[in-house]
């Protein structure tokens, strides 16, 4: 028997987080009342209950010294309205989805539009939704259902109409009455409101039940989403709906080759875990699945244990343990050909070989090299024997791994792939699955980027019975980063340049990697011009020189500099503009006692209102306007105070006074 768990079952994020609220409020040894079951599951319900919740059906039986909470499939506005009436302590665990339904539900009404509404009248969530409806609206469960509604109300698909679907509704029925709608109302806004993880799970369960001969759908009697998903794997394999581990019908599974196993968005991980482990002690090769099964096991739940058989286990299907060196002989893109000295011929298969799946036999031997192998099979029969490099490799390198553990010491590896959740690194043999959050420095970082690399991590985690370990790189990361800030700290001093590369920008300034820590170049800084936004001067990952302003050791602070001295155009102003220069000018402001001006970028001169004309005038904007470029005279400079004074007026008088002399001689 070979069983493959869905990597989607279990909790999804509004599930988990409705219990996590609960766990919360009595954690902080408040009274807990929920407004309905929090989850459709009776084992979490009985824990809960254990813990002193109560459960209310209408918030008029709600305690009033206890804090109500809104499970996650929501509720109408009339519900929010009647606690605020009691005046209850309340907190909502609405999951964000749903509550976006609500969102659309009550701007569609507002907007007049009827609303139809994919899903289970009766289940909480629609009633929820339909809570927040001002309007009509209408229910219904499938394409044959929408197709009545629309033939007995007359003018409904010509009006303005907002379609959403329950978030747990079937995905492939949701197509059907998405057809009708696209083809039928002519006024129609759709919003597919299914929950992004219910599709993933519907479709994984639908994959998963044609390629198994039984399914176990793991969840409660009312669960709405566990219903779906038990009749979509029905309809392509035995399926057996069950809320707990003393449900399973092993007489039946025990005779299924293949066995699959999912679970409701409201199913504990716990359970899913005991029907596995339940499953696995009745099938005792179950652990021992094929290559293909094992490694598409790893990629799907590397977390909950299905990596690639473990070695131990394997060790004792096989029946052998014994070791041979042998002689490579010859190399294919399947297998590799060993002479170890017997009338067999032996063979290692590319699946065999290392512990990283894309490795080619190509890249990892050739002929004439000589190798620990592990005896996997003898055929007589053929005269040949299967023999693993990859398992040896596992068993040495796992002693190091114990060691490393122990010890805290820093391993080598190379990430062979990403998986869900994380990564997988292999180290002599190894592998060490490095969840996503223990994988880079910072969890923006992408982890495909990783791929293929050498990278040096901690063990933080082992589990010897099952020979599975946890690793850190961002432990090792840490520390280096750490020496490098000592190091920086040891010779830092103002004024010192340095090369770095802008790790972020905020809206005040731009933090720049200098090697191990961090500077910031305050937005002043950036530009002898005003900007709004340091992306204005500078992008994330551009490599910059900036030099020390000044440090704060005590609190890690550094504080750089950009701008280069010989870019301040008060320095170029000195140098190419000096008083009497005529230049052009573009206006750029005005007030009520002159006009200011562009001189150059970063440089406003003042044109005060007496010289802007050669003859008296009331106010600037009866000569000039914002955007005009006119010729002006730099009258003054105060370098001292930043200021500029400009004159048009000196420039008529000149071309003015020589005229007349031109008009005289």
């Amino acid at each position: 028997m070979q069983i493959t768990v869905a990597s989607s079952a279990g909790f999804c994020f509004g599930v988990n987080r409705a219990v996590n609220m609960v766990s919360k409020l009595l954690d902080e040894g408040k009274k807990v009342c929920t407004l309905g079951p929090i989850i459709h599951n009776p084992q979490t319900l009985s824990d809960f209950a254990a813990r002193g919740v109560t459960i209310a059906q209408s918030v008029a039986e709600a305690p009033q010294d206890a804090t109500l909470v809104i499970r996650s499939h929501g509720v109408g506005q009339s519900v929010y309205d009647e606690i605020s009436a009691r005046g209850l302590a309340y907190s909502d665990a609405t999951c964000p989805f749903v509550a976006k339904i609500h969102a659309v539900v009550r701007k569609a009404s507002e907007e007049g539009r009827t609303v139809l509404v994919a899903g289970d009248a009766g289940h909480p969530e629609v009633q929820g939704i339909l809570g927040h409806c001002s309007g009509a609206s209408f229910v219904f469960r499938n394409a044959a259902e929408l197709q009545r509604i629309t033939a007995e109300r007359e003018g409904l698909k010509s009006s303005p109409v907002c379609a959403v679907v329950q978030t747990t509704f079937d995905v492939t029925e949701w197509e059907n009455c998405l057809e009708i709608i696209r083809k039928v109302y002519t006024n129609a806004v759709v919003f597919d409101t299914i929950c992004n993880v219910t599709a993933i799970r519907q479709t994984e369960a639908a994959e998963l039940s044609r390629i198994c001969d039984a399914m176990i759908v793991i969840g409660g009697r009312d669960s709405s989403n566990t219903a779906k998903l038990f009749n979509v794997c029905l309809s392509n394999c035995d399926a057996y709906f069950v809320e707990a581990v003393d449900e399973l019908p092993l007489p039946v599974l025990k005779k299924a080759g293949r066995v699959g196993i999912t679970a409701g968005a409201s199913t504990p991980a716990s359970i899913i875990k005991e029907v596995f482990d339940t499953m696995s002690e009745v099938n005792e090769g179950a652990v021992q699945a094929a290559d293909e099964t094992a490694e598409k096991n790893t990629k799907e739940n590397p977390a909950e244990g299905n990596f690639e058989e473990m070695l131990e286990e394997s060790l004792k299907t096989l029946n052998t343990d014994e070791k041979v060196r042998g002689i490579v002989v010859g190399v294919t893109p399947t297998e590799v050909l060993v002479d170890v000295g017997r009338k067999q011929a032996g063979y290692v298969p590319a699946s065999e070989l290392s512990a990283d799946p894309s490795v080619k036999p190509e890249d990892v031997v050739k002929v004439g090299d000589e190798m620990d192998l592990l005896i996997m099979r003898t055929n007589d029969q053929e005269g040949t024997i299967m023999l693993s490099k990859k398992r040896l490799d596992a068993a040495k390198g796992w002693e190091d791994v114990m060691a490393a553990a122990d010890d805290e010491s820093v391993l080598e590896g190379v990430v062979s792939e990403v998986v869900k959740g994380g990564v997988i690194a292999v180290t002599n043999g190894v592998r060490v699955f490095i969840p996503a959050s223990q994988a880079t420095a910072s969890r923006s970082d992408p982890l495909e980027d990783l791929l293929k690399k050498q990278v040096k991590f901690r063990i933080i985690e082992v589990n010897r019975g099952r020979k599975r370990a946890v690793g850190s790189i961002r432990s090792v990361l840490r520390d280096a980063r750490k020496a490098q800030e000592e190091k920086f700290w040891e010779t830092a001093e103002v004024g010192k340049v340095y090369t770095g590369v802008v790790k972020s920008l905020t809206s005040y300034g731009a933090f720049v990697d200098l090697g191990g820590i961090d500077g910031m170049i305050h937005i002043s800084e950036l530009s002898w011009t005003r900007i709004k936004h340091p992306s204005e001067v500078l992008n994330v990952g551009d490599t910059v020189s900036v030099y020390v302003k000044a440090l704060d050791q005590e609190k890690g602070k550094i504080s750089l500099g950009y701008k280069k001295p010989n870019d301040n155009p008060w320095e170029i102003l000195k140098n190419e503009y000096p008083v009497g220069t005529v230049l052009d000018v573009k206006v750029v402001g005005m007030t009520t006692f002159g006009a200011f001006a562009q001189v150059i970028p970063g440089i406003d001169g003042l044109i005060h209102i007496s010289q802007i004309a050669d003859h008296r005038i009331e106010k600037p904007q009866d000569v000039l306007k914002i955007g005009d470029v006119v010729k002006a005279k730099i009258t003054d400079i105060d370098f001292d105070r930043h200021r500029v004074s400009l004159s048009i007026r000196v420039l008529l008088e000149d071309a003015e006074e020589a005229a007349g002399e031109f008009e005289n001689n």
